[in-house]
């Protein structure tokens, strides 16, 4: 129980199911007063607070367990050692795999529970042979699939996610919440990363990587622009550039490469972010990993369109090949595999081919 509006109506849907509920908050920070204030982000005093109301309303025990340290080498150190290495992580994906259905679920286990339940908006589908699916929700406005989508097949046999199996939007949750009495009806979603307090994602990694004038260049190799630290950029970025000399078209210029090794970032047009195929490393499968080539659909982006593939496994990568060149996709995210609205796995971006010319990080 995150103190947010999902988790709790989650909770109070599995309590009424018959289920026999414990609310758990995770402390995620040594010191929570740092992680930011009111309604952000999902680790703070006033969070466990507002989940401890919540699960008070429902009937439900109630307890905070202390999974700082995990968060932090597993989340916040990986978060900060991807960056340092040109690539771009997604910190939430990371968090279910390592801390909420790994870290959480083996101590819920090992207590005597059955399942971890929480707010994710997705479904999970039981075959005849008693096998578990994981599918898209039932509201695509709020499907979270892609950030589950590196769950295994063992921890999907222990997950339950209320929310996504009815068709019902976020208004009708908050709805729900208030008929229940409970007071986080009206509680903004979080958002931004949880551990980073003020939303400064490029401050919060100077304080840990320094700081280091590097070159910003065009395709040519020409200087445009300088910078104080490769890790403040990411692929098929436009903004904050601070670049002063004016493109020969007078188009925007957009972050092709990041290269750690020299400090270096590469900017260019936006057709050049065109990606045709790309390789993707420690695949995990929601299921049988697939045998032979295969058409799937694939998202590459947390909120990315899902778009038409063939995939395959040559020696342990992932190779994904699009039918039609996608822009602006970053080493480093993940790219989550469709069978229909079944999720089939999830891999690490590890490289990527534009228009015949390879990027690897």
């Amino acid at each position: 129980m995150s103190g947010g509006v999902d988790s709790a109506v989650a909770a109070a849907r599995a309590a009424e199911a018959g289920h026999d509920v414990t609310g758990v908050h995770l402390a995620l920070s040594a010191n929570p007063q740092s992680f930011r204030t009111g309604a952000r982000g999902c680790c703070t005093v006033e969070d466990s607070r507002d989940a401890r109301r919540a699960a008070d309303v429902i009937g439900i025990p109630f307890y905070v367990w202390d999974l700082a340290d995990r968060f932090r080498q597993d989340v916040v150190e990986d978060f900060v050692a991807e960056y340092a290495a040109g690539r771009t992580p997604n910190p939430c994906l990371r968090c279910n795999e390592k801390i909420k259905f790994a870290a959480l679920l083996d101590k819920a286990l090992a207590l005597g529970f059955d399942a971890v339940c929480t707010g994710h908006y997705a479904r999970i589908l039981t075959r005849a042979d008693g096998s578990r699916e994981l599918h898209r929700s039932a509201d695509m406005a709020k499907d979270q699939s892609y950030v589950l989508g590196v769950l295994d097949e063992r921890q999907l046999a222990h997950a339950m996610f209320p929310l996504g199996d009815t068709d019902t939007t976020k208004a009708d949750i908050r709805a729900e919440a208030e008929r229940r009495g409970l007071a986080v009806a009206a509680k903004p979603d979080s958002h931004d990363i949880c551990f980073i307090a003020d939303g400064d994602t490029q401050g919060f990694l100077a304080k840990r990587l320094g700081q280091a004038e590097g070159a910003i260049v065009d395709e040519t190799g020409a200087r445009v622009g300088t910078h104080t630290g490769a890790y403040g950029f990411t692929i098929g970025q436009r903004k904050g550039l601070r670049i002063g000399t004016p493109a020969p078209d007078g188009k925007p210029r957009y972050v092709l490469d990041i290269s750690p090794v020299d400090n270096t970032v590469t900017v260019g047009p936006a057709q050049a972010l065109d990606v045709t195929e790309l390789t993707a490393i420690r695949p995990r499968w929601c299921g049988a990993e697939p045998a032979g080539p295969a058409t799937y659909t694939a998202q590459t982006r947390a909120h990315g369109d899902d778009v038409p593939v063939t995939a395959e496994l040559r020696d342990g990568e992932l190779r994904v090949t699009f039918t039609a060149p996608v822009r602006g996709i970053a080493p480093g995210q993940a790219v989550v595999l469709y069978d229909g609205t079944r999720v089939v796995g999830s891999a690490t971006i590890a490289g990527t081919d534009r228009t015949g010319r390879p990027v690897t990080v």
